[in-house]
């Protein structure tokens, strides 16, 4: 296959899928190369034995932390990205995020551009992937339209802990949640407000994912073409190693070369690394677009804590993913740092339980059945710090190497123990605090990696940064980047929101360049 395109997308996630999305009704040739294949819908998709206990979905990769210790990342390659098994919890970033910001352990760089630029593309993305909420209830909430869609009402449970917390002083909110949701119209509504959402496909195609939202429609426009099982491995350039001239790509095995005016690159933050250090060439050494040794650098994943309370009245609730808390977001007034985000995750069943010895030794006090019943399971996000060690580098196979050491830890206890203090006020037992490590599914922390960014990062400065404002590379004049690897930091919130708004951004970008 040696056709002329327009734009080429590695990847069909939250910004591959949406940038193509954005470039399909232009007449622009669009070619995504995506390493999977169609998600098939199949009842294992709603099992959570097959999708926790079984990995059903997990890529077979295997990657290596710095210590050559091998393991299998919890990632997965289908049309659509990680986003078909996302919880669907579309956040913006605080405006705070977008500047330097003093953290306990560290500082949060600057973004080369502001909220201001940010936000309208926020507003559109919101609308694209069909986002629910109350705009301005959270007090962090930076500015922005109406959300498009009413906000998920909370199921009693969760609605009593709402009101709890309201009591306590606080201000809890409705969680921005990406689904296609009409609770005015239950009967047409394609979303069923299942408990299979957070951590599972959805197999009612009722989740906000970019293969629904955004690959489909974009692939109806004949000048549109979708290659699945594509795994890219090279990109090739000119002897000046200006501009891109191949894309090389294993396609059910067999080696295809692509070419196209534009090349943009997203394959998550490690796999978008590897990409390009694995593309060396005589005038790019180091890797492609690599002359500021900033690829692979700098990978983020959020500090992150999962745990379940054991409520003292059984908690019935199927779609739990209705709250957030943002108070202790950029600190309080006995801890003058941000500490970050709660929110709920998806609401846990038996199976997810299994093999995890914590759990196991409660099980004279509780059946694992018990304890699912009266289980509020909760998440909290703090922010990791970019740092120049946390690296993608690649092993002597080829693979990634992904070396990580955690930072700025103590505000995630600090969050922790304020949600702990306050258990009293939920109906809660505040002794029954159980880490939820198989939701987070992260035997080894590095390998939980749904909210990875960094390792391509955005900037002004060519000597600092790999990409600049535009998100197209410095030393490259064809090739962009647009998923969270161009992240300069990560906040607290999860990311898919801002790679989402940051892709139409550069769409429109593009579009203006290609004429």
């Amino acid at each position: 296959m040696n056709d002329e395109y327009d734009v080429i997308i590695v990847g069909s996630g939250a910004g591959g899928g949406t940038l193509a999305h954005r470039l399909a009704p232009s007449g622009k040739r669009v070619l995504i190369l995506e390493r999977g294949d169609w998600l098939t819908r199949e009842i294992e998709n709603w099992d959570a034995t097959a999708v926790f206990v079984e990995n059903r979905y997990v890529s077979k990769d295997t990657w290596s932390d710095k210590d050559g210790k091998r393991f299998q990342p919890q990632v997965h390659y289908f049309v659509g990205g990680a986003t078909k098994f996302y919880g669907a919890a579309l956040y913006r970033l605080r405006e705070q995020d977008f500047g330097e910001l003093a953290h306990h352990g560290g500082v949060s760089p600057a973004w080369p551009i502001g909220y201001d630029e940010f936000g309208p593309y926020y507003d559109q993305a919101e609308a694209l992937y069909q986002v629910h909420g109350i705009r301005g209830e959270d007090p962090t909430d930076p500015p922005g339209a109406p959300y498009p869609y009413p906000p998920v009402s909370h199921e009693p449970r969760i609605q009593e802990l709402f009101d709890d917390l309201a009591r306590a002083g606080l201000h809890p909110f409705h969680s921005p949640n990406g689904i296609m949701l009409d609770e005015k119209d239950p009967a047409f509504s394609p979303c069923i407000r299942s408990a299979t959402c957070d951590g599972f496909p959805c197999l009612l195609h009722a989740k906000s994912d970019a293969d629904v939202i955004a690959v489909r429609p974009a692939i109806a426009h004949q000048n549109v073409t979708l290659v699945r099982n594509a795994n890219v491995r090279k990109l090739e350039t000119d002897p000046a190693g200006r501009t891109i001239t191949a894309v090389i790509a294993d396609v059910d095995g067999d080696e295809q070369r692509f070419s196209g005016a534009i090349v943009v690159v997203s394959a998550g933050a490690a796999n978008s690394a590897k990409l390009l250090l694995a593309s060396a060439n005589d005038r790019h050494p180091g890797g492609l677009a690599n002359g500021s040794d900033q690829v692979g650098r700098n990978y983020l994943f959020h500090n992150s804590r999962a745990f379940l309370a054991l409520s003292l009245e059984k908690n019935e609730t199927r779609f739990q993913k209705t709250l957030g808390l943002n108070d202790w977001y950029l600190g309080d007034e006995d801890f003058d740092y941000p500490m970050g985000n709660v929110q709920m995750v998806g609401k846990s069943s038996p199976p997810m339980y299994r093999g995890e010895q914590h759990i196991a030794k409660l099980a004279p006090l509780f059946t694992l059945e018990e304890m699912a019943e009266h289980a509020v399971d909760f998440w909290l996000s703090t922010e990791d710090l970019p740092d120049p060690d946390n690296r993608v580098t690649l092993g002597t196979d080829g693979n990634v190497v992904l070396s990580y050491a955690p930072n700025n830890r103590e505000p995630l206890e600090q969050l922790y123990r304020r949600v702990k203090k306050h258990l009293s006020h939920l109906g809660m037992h505040p002794h029954h605090l159980i880490p939820r490590d198989a939701y987070m599914k992260n035997d080894i922390p590095i390998a939980g990696c749904a909210h990875q960014a960094g390792t391509v990062r955005f900037g002004n400065d060519p000597a600092t940064s790999v990409l600049d404002a535009s998100c197209k590379a410095h030393e490259v004049d064809n090739l962009y980047v647009v998923d969270t690897s161009f992240f300069p930091s990560i906040g607290a919130v999860n990311p898919a929101l801002t790679a989402m708004a940051n892709a139409l951004r550069v769409g429109d970008h593009l579009l203006a360049r290609l004429g």
